[in-house]
């Protein structure tokens, strides 16, 4: 099929792209290149363009005559979000719109979200199952919520088809080594704790250390990002028109920031000093996925998720992989 990819110049959507190729179909990216990057654009055409520009996405459309949507494109730190909140709802909530009825105007019956764990707040129990309530503490989780909301009645009005994926949180590298975690800053744990590890910053801040938790800080499920990429593919035949479906992707495991650190410094080798710091606005203690429906619905099973693997792959890639591709497009 042709697949377009609104941010797949990302770091999950390009990933998702190479996957989508490994099947088959043929990505074409649709990427405003505001955090995404025009030399993890591989295997397809690559169109720069907002997802807010309704005539640049609709010229697009017309072009390449896309047969389904897999759409990436968000703003997406919870940070960020508490102090740019109407940031948050033009990217994420108009920009839904905007698909949506690009979608219509050109006869695409089918979108895969990436949607978010974030959506659920602090939830009632662990793990979390998608049936729980849906109740974020923050704008990019509501934000999150709302573009599902508004995908959600676009199924029953306009009998679209869409499967949503709500993931916890996205780490590692293409094992390959031809992708990887590229951001400027950095908002993600294991990336930063690597940096720490390969000099380029003094320690690592542990937002933190009072939760209610084993020892104190946040614990999260973190999953391969090639695993989310091959759940994106996976996806694809499960869409059904009119109908909403959602599921949660993880691995049923979560770890601490302490035990993110530990992990790193044994993968690495490194000495990787960490301070203690305040805790941030908008992050719940706990968030580890209950899988299984994914598992059922769509033969889906995490591969490269072990931590030991995730941090591996990430490292390899900052301290081999990353060196090279940057010197290949001149960065």
């Amino acid at each position: 099929m042709r697949v377009l990819v609104a941010g797949g110049a990302g770091y999950i959507g390009s990933h998702t792209c190479k996957a989508l190729a490994a099947a088959g179909h043929l990505p074409i990216v649709y990427d405003n290149l505001r955090t995404g990057h025009a030399w993890a654009v591989k295997w397809g055409p690559l169109e720069q363009g907002d997802l807010n520009d309704a005539a640049t996405l609709g010229a697009v459309m017309r072009r390449h005559r896309p047969e389904v949507v897999v759409n990436f494109a968000a703003m997406a730190y919870v940070g960020e979000s508490t102090g740019e909140p109407t940031a948050y709802y033009r990217s994420n909530v108009a920009g839904m719109i905007t698909l949506i009825e690009a979608m219509r105007a050109h006869h695409v019956g089918s979108i895969v979200f990436s949607s978010s764990c974030a959506t659920y707040g602090v939830p009632e129990r662990v793990p979390i199952v998608e049936s729980m309530a849906q109740q974020p503490i923050n704008p990019y989780g509501r934000s999150k919520l709302m573009a599902e909301q508004i995908l959600r009645d676009a199924c029953v009005a306009h009998r679209i088809g869409a499967v949503v994926l709500r993931y916890f949180n996205a780490a590692g590298a293409d094992p390959a080594g031809e992708l990887g975690e590229e951001h400027d800053p950095e908002p993600h744990l294991i990336p930063l704790v690597l940096q720490a590890a390969a000099g380029r910053r003094p320690d690592i801040a542990v937002f933190g250390t009072d939760y209610d938790t084993p020892d104190g800080t946040c614990i999260r499920d973190y999953v391969h990002v090639s695993d989310l990429a091959t759940a994106h593919v996976a996806a694809l035949a499960a869409c059904r028109p009119g109908q909403f479906t959602a599921y949660n992707l993880g691995t049923g495991k979560g770890a601490s920031i302490n035990e993110v650190i530990a992990c790193a410094r044994r993968v690495t080798g490194r000495p990787i000093a960490a301070r203690a710091d305040a805790r941030r606005a908008g992050d719940p203690p706990v968030l580890v996925a209950d899988p299984s429906l994914a598992g059922r619905a769509l033969q889906w099973r995490p591969h490269h998720s072990e931590l030991a693997d995730i941090i591996d792959h990430a490292w390899r890639w900052m301290s081999q992989h990353r060196t090279r591709v940057m010197a290949q497009h001149g960065r």
